[in-house]
């Protein structure tokens, strides 16, 4: 009989099943890898966000930026505070009033969140997968919102602000003890600050042991290309876009389309 019958499901998930025991314990392998992973969870948390290099790289791509901070001032407000985190500071909303931005398709935001680790490993190569549908798409981009201290709603208020008629949030989400790295995308139609959870679409767990950067950018794509013919988002907006008879403009690579048929290469 197999010693360890779970093994193989365990090769399958990073979740914490069948760890053994010593004992009435765990195994002391497993407490050390559990202490690993919260000592991740919690340095992803607090690790700083490095908006610069970001900007940086999405300049190499000829992509503007613009830096903005909450209402949250530093770390320890925003973890306590979450409605600071949910609105722009006196400073940032001035210089996007006086930006002479407005009436654009499209506003990408990249915050923080809860995981600025997530967002240094994710964000940049999420927007290189997604600039060729927003070229098919033929929808205007604003300059890019670097926003810290951020919480997904402070994408409505900039939003609002440029007057965008829909804004997507790429934020880190909270770590989890086996993914400290995830990124998490939400997309808004007609964002104002008034919007409602509900009226928003996720897209969750972005990395490299999760959905990747190519999956994730053809869902956002599918997504926007919906919102912009259905004009709406959130609950009355489906994720279908596993469903090639409603593939429209939007087309995931490796899939080729002829008249009422599709053909998926492998």
């Amino acid at each position: 009989m197999n010693a360890d019958a779970w093994t193989l499901l365990r090769e399958f998930t990073a979740a914490r099943i069948a760890l053994g025991r010593s004992g009435a314990s765990l195994p002391t392998k497993e407490v050390l890898n559990f202490g690993l992973a919260h000592a991740q969870a919690r340095d992803a948390v607090h690790q700083p966000f490095h908006s610069e290099e970001i900007s940086k790289e999405l300049a190499d791509m000829g992509l503007p930026t613009l830096t903005v901070k909450s209402a949250a001032q530093d770390r320890h407000i925003y973890l306590n505070r979450p409605d600071l985190g949910r609105k722009l500071d006196d400073e940032s909303r001035t210089m996007l009033q006086t930006s002479n931005i407005g009436n654009v398709d499209s506003l990408l935001v990249i915050g923080d969140g809860l995981s600025s680790h997530a967002v240094h490993r994710q964000s940049v190569a999420l927007i290189r997968e997604l600039l060729p549908y927003l070229k098919t798409l033929g929808l205007t981009l604003a300059p890019v919102v670097l926003a810290h201290q951020s919480r997904v709603a402070l994408g409505d208020d900039i939003g609002e602000i440029l007057n965008c008629k829909a804004v997507a949030m790429l934020i880190g989400e909270r770590p989890g003890l086996s993914s400290p790295d995830s990124l998490g995308v939400y997309l808004t139609w007609d964002p104002e600050r008034k919007r409602q959870e509900s009226e928003r679409n996720c897209i969750s767990n972005i990395r490299a042991q999760g959905l990747c950067h190519t999956a994730a950018a053809f869902k956002l794509a599918w997504l926007l290309e919906q919102a912009f013919l259905r004009r709406l988002t959130g609950v009355k907006l489906k994720d279908e876009s596993d469903n090639p008879a409603l593939h429209l403009r939007v087309k995931f690579p490796g899939v080729t389309h002829t008249g009422s048929s599709t053909q998926i290469s492998t």
